[in-house]
């Protein structure tokens, strides 16, 4: 029987809370479909007295470090991992704080700044003044790769172990990702394999990395014959999202990170999806306020997840709500063809469908899924090349995830 509509996009604080949980028989695939049910509690998120709030998930007791006394730090939302944890800093502007780098995310007096050919003339030299202001023991180096998911590959890849041993960088040494998902994905899967593991530092610069992709550790490349096929969980120091950068993003790379916004809210916080649904206006206006609340929410959402299901074992799994769909997409069109968020949503309406036809939710959810991605001006449907018989053989090739799912 499928369940009704309040249940699924209006439950309260302490109660389950994916939007789209229904109870699937046992075994059902459910990156394929829909989210695997939900099976804990919404935390009441409540702000500290301060003007400073700060979400903190707790898998293990850990040590967090705090942002200086003077900051433009808004919100810090922490992921807990016992001694790998580590803070999520959200604000406008800061990448004019260099203490946020320098006093406690960098290790050793060297780092190494990977970067794209778009976003390294508008802010590769800020994030290396951030690194070296009256910090004379600190020397930067970058390397800066093409622009595209096309480019995320093994050859790609070697330009940053190039760069790292003809620089004779040792273990003391820190990696920036400065980018997107492409860039954030390939920085720290660099870090994660040069001379066994160096720490590394997450400064997203688009919607999609800043509310996804560089929290919870996933790392890696494509294959041709699938995406993220190579890879490695490791996990950066901090993560430093500077809002501003959003200023100079493109509309579709900002409806595209818009995708993984919605998506919190349909998996795991009613809530938050019918704000979305009020106010995705104002996101589209890149309303200072609104965004800054989304990629908020979206982080506590995700290092919620995170701290209770790092290497997807079952919870997070749930994050790949239209992710099969969506990569299949990707490879099918050709890296880059589609931006991540748009083959994400084509995906999910494809999941949510789906899960009706299969009596586990009710058409209303359907519709209401549909909608919200119309008003964030996305693709609601895949490309008419994709075939049946295409979907079939690229999921075929997908990487086989616990228990059955797919990512």
């Amino acid at each position: 029987m499928a369940a009704s509509a309040s249940s699924l996009l209006a439950a309260p604080a302490s109660s389950s809370c994916g939007a789209i949980s229904p109870q699937l028989p046992r075994g059902a695939p459910a990156a394929a479909s829909v989210a695997s049910p939900s099976r804990h509690s919404c935390y009441l998120l409540r702000a500290s007295p301060s003007r400073r709030h700060r979400s903190r998930f707790v898998a293990n007791a850990a040590p967090t470090m705090q942002p200086p006394a003077e900051s433009r730090v808004s919100t810090v939302v922490d992921v807990d991992l016992g001694d790998r944890s580590y803070p999520i800093y959200i604000g406008a502007g800061l990448l004019d704080e260099p203490d946020l780098l320098q006093r406690q995310h960098v290790h050793g007096k060297r780092v190494l700044v990977v970067t794209n050919t778009t976003v390294a003339p508008l802010y590769l030299d800020k994030v290396t003044w951030a690194l070296t202001h009256n910090n004379l023991n600190v020397s930067v180096e970058s390397v800066i790769l093409p622009d595209g998911e096309k480019y995320k590959n093994m050859d790609t890849l070697m330009k940053v172990f190039d760069k790292a041993v003809e620089s004779r960088f040792d273990r003391r040494c820190t990696f920036v990702a400065l980018g997107g998902g492409v860039i954030g994905d390939m920085c720290g899967f660099a870090a994660a394999a040069f001379l066994r593991g160096v720490n590394f530092i997450q400064i997203p610069t688009t919607l999609m990395a800043q509310v996804d992709s560089s929290v919870g550790g996933k790392t890696g490349i494509n294959h041709p014959l699938g995406k993220n096929l190579i890879g490695a969980f490791y996990q950066p120091q901090c993560v430093l999202i500077d809002t501003n950068t959003l200023n100079t993003l493109p509309d579709r790379e900002l409806a595209s990170g818009i995708a993984e916004v919605v998506k919190y809210g349909l998996i795991r916080d009613a809530p938050f999806f019918e704000w979305q649904e009020k106010n995705m206006p104002k996101l589209l206006a890149r309303e200072p306020n609104a965004l800054a609340y989304a990629i908020k929410r979206s982080c506590e959402n995700k290092a919620e997840v995170v701290a209770q299901d790092e290497k997807e074992s079952g919870l997070r799994a749930t994050l790949n709500l239209g992710h099969t769909f969506g990569h299949a997409i990707e490879t099918g069109t050709g890296y880059g063809a589609w931006l991540h968020g748009e083959a994400v949503a084509a995906g999910t309406v494809m999941a949510t469908d789906m899960s009706h036809r299969l009596g586990w939710i009710d058409d209303s959810i359907r519709k209401r899924v549909v909608d919200i991605l119309k008003q964030a001006k996305l693709p609601i449907a895949p490309p008419e090349t994709m075939t049946v018989e295409k979907f079939k053989n690229i999921m075929a090739s997908c990487k086989p995830k616990g228990r059955g799912r797919r990512n």
